[in-house]
């Protein structure tokens, strides 16, 4: 499986998700990757020393000698678990690949030379639908998307459904919504439980039951370098994503 998880608003935990699910199926045995695609670098930074690195995913995505296994390093902290580390170079990658012919292949090329050595690969994606996020959709099986437990948790969804179904008609067949996941939720109040009955009404069965939580430990656990697991392995945060590793297992 090649998970891409993508939500074009920003702030809605998806660089926590992809930290914390990677983590999760590594810690089961699984041989997981993870590539971060964002610019800001934040997967990569929880894993490995991204100042002191030669390569990224930048060049993996422009330069045809470099490969994606050149990039790729092992998390010390985390057995199992891979990273192709991202920089602040992704940036420009837009005006980069602009014109290009196969600028929304590039990632799903330079995979398709390693993606046998894994079991699961976990894509972080920017807060946009531009060139970044939809090489990660050619290049997935399944798009995971993480809705934050807001007034405005719906907005912009149409477009993104609009894009995966564009994508699904031209380059990639196979790609399938594995699911959207609620983010930052609080079940105490009001509007975090009418969020979950709007966002249920568009997804239905694809809302998975796992809900991520607001919580500090979460928040922490990246300034310290470690996943939710080993960072705080008994917080509500660390039960939910194993919980939601464990749904996504079973829908696989």
């Amino acid at each position: 499986m090649i998970i891409a998880i993508t939500n074009q608003k920003g702030g809605v935990g998806k660089t926590t998700t992809a930290i914390n699910l990677a983590a999760a199926m590594a810690l089961k045995g699984l041989r997981t990757l993870l590539i971060d695609l964002d610019p800001q670098a934040n997967s990569s930074l929880s894993f490995v020393e991204i100042h002191q690195l030669e390569r990224t995913i930048y060049d993996v995505l422009t330069d045809p000698s470099v490969d994606m296994a050149d990039v790729v390093l092992e998390a010390e902290q985390v057995p199992n678990l891979h990273v192709a580390p991202s920089s602040i170079a992704l940036a420009k990658i837009e005006a980069t690949l602009l014109g290009e012919l196969d600028s929304y292949y590039r990632l799903k090329d330079k995979l398709s030379k390693v993606r046998r050595r894994y079991d699961y690969v976990i894509i972080d994606t920017p807060p946009a639908l531009g060139i970044i996020t939809v090489n990660a959709m050619v290049a997935a099986t399944h798009v995971l998307i993480p809705i934050q437990s807001s007034y405005f948790a719906l907005e912009g969804t149409d477009d993104l459904l609009e894009t995966i179904d564009q994508i699904k008609q031209r380059a990639n067949r196979r790609l399938q919504i594995l699911g959207a996941v609620l983010t930052l939720f609080d079940g105490r109040t009001i509007l975090s439980r009418d969020i979950r009955k709007q966002v249920e009404e568009v997804f239905g069965d694809k809302l998975f039951d796992t809900v991520i939580s607001k919580s500090v430990r979460l928040e922490e656990s990246p300034a310290y370098r470690e996943p939710i697991f080993s960072f705080a392995p008994r917080s509500s945060g660390a039960f939910q994503y194993y919980k939601l590793s464990e749904e996504i297992l079973s829908r696989v």
